[in-house]
């Protein structure tokens, strides 16, 4: 592991958040002598954000934790572009009241996870509306465009997937690495921000940015990306067979959003107790020490940290009662009703082999109605395949075992 200078690089290394940099050495002696504003740009496509979003939430709480400031950026402004890293097709676009409202409801999250203030380190949300609205196009084009070569946007990931596949690119997409590019110099100007952080595709973004705060105004700035993370399977983070795990309430409720770390794979509780938690590292390496049945309690420590920092304590406490009330007083052992399969078989068959359902059409009507789980974790796919082992719930009363035989 490299020696930093500064708390900021410190911690963020020992806790496994450093991918790439553009300047190490450069940010760690920036990082040592000042407080510096960083920023990481987030979509507001949605009311809520979900938990493939927290390693860069967790990154802005890191950053002020390390003594420096961080810049929540709303994409209000480039969500009525479109990002196309990573994706197949255009999305649909939104009103500007719709775009509103869902920054409204994501503020909510951060709130949680960061200070915010007037001081020299208290957070702050800016959205970049505020000055991609106001933009003339043609200045714009003329003062920023010319610094963009169409060979090298050509020869960026998020192009060439979508042009490789033969998928539509639509030239107002094509437009947002350039608008994310300025972003960074109008937040170097407005904001004397000095760093971008982001996840591991945002990188040549990232660079765009620096290298037009440069080109424009001779300044020097950072780049930082963290690791894609996965799980010990190969999975994306936060991909789960019931769909996304939202950070607001309204989308998903403390008990599942509780469950969803407490389902952690053994393999991947030391690096998600350090990614996701405030646990000091010392506790955290006696922890993915365990083995055997004292992982669990472990699991249960990640997932109680991880909802009380998105949820609040009460409601990470509420949800830790829930499931031992459910899993260990009145769903233990014998009391539950099994149903023997060789083989995976589907949540409809399941349920109703356990005597949840009487019929197919009410196991579908449930799995529709957002009743069904398995393990804690809805199921809202009708075709989905339960395993042996696994523990099925209709509702918050009914629940059975898939036994293997």
């Amino acid at each position: 592991m490299t020696e930093f200078s500064s708390d900021l690089l410190r911690l963020l290394s020992s806790r496994g958040y450093i991918h790439q940099v553009t300047d190490a050495q450069g940010l760690d002696a920036l990082a040592a002598r000042q407080v510096v504003p960083a920023y990481i740009g987030f979509d507001a496509t949605a009311p809520s954000l979900h938990v493939g979003s927290m390693v860069q939430i967790m990154m802005l709480r890191r950053l002020q934790q390390a003594g420096h400031k961080p810049i929540v950026l709303m994409g209000g402004g480039t969500t009525k572009v479109g990002d196309p890293s990573g994706k197949d097709e255009s999305r649909k676009l939104l009103t500007a009241e719709d775009i509103n409202a869902n920054i409204a409801s994501i503020r909510r999250v951060f709130e949680r996870f960061l200070t915010f203030g007037e001081g020299p380190t208290d957070a702050v949300m800016v959205d970049n509306a505020d000055w991609l609205d106001a933009l003339e196009y043609v200045p714009f084009l003329r003062d920023v465009g010319r610094h963009f070569t169409i060979n090298r946007m050509l020869a960026f990931d998020s192009v060439k997937l979508r042009l490789d596949r033969e998928q539509p690119l639509t030239f107002l997409e094509f437009n947002y690495m350039i608008l994310q590019a300025y972003d960074f110099l109008e937040l170097s100007r407005t904001r004397a921000c000095r760093l971008q952080m982001g996840g591991s595709d945002q990188w040549g973004n990232i660079v765009n940015g620096i290298e037009l705060t440069r080109r424009i105004d001779s300044v020097e700035v950072f780049g930082l990306t963290t690791p894609l993370i996965t799980t010990a399977d190969g999975a994306k983070m936060g991909k789960t067979a019931a769909g996304a795990v939202w950070l607001n309430e309204e989308q998903l409720s403390a008990y599942d959003y509780w469950q969803f770390w407490r389902n952690t794979d053994d393999r991947d509780v030391g690096k998600f107790l350090r990614l996701f938690t405030d646990i000091p590292l010392d506790e955290i390496v006696r922890l993915e020490s365990l083995e055997g049945a004292e992982i669990n309690e472990a699991k249960k420590l990640l997932a109680g940290a991880a909802t009380a920092l998105c949820r609040g304590q009460a409601a990470a406490e509420e949800a830790a009662e829930t499931a031992r009330r459910t899993f260990e007083e009145g769903a233990a052992g014998e009391a539950l009703p099994t149903f023997a399969a060789a083989a995976p078989l589907g949540i409809v068959e399941a349920l109703v082999g356990l005597g949840l359902c009487a019929s197919k059409g009410e196991a579908r009507r449930l799995i529709q109605g957002g009743g069904a789980r398995v393990d804690g974790e809805k199921i809202e796919d009708e075709a989905a395949m339960v395993t042996p082992g696994a523990r099925v719930s209709a509702g918050k009363k009914k629940h059975g075992l898939i036994v293997a035989g």
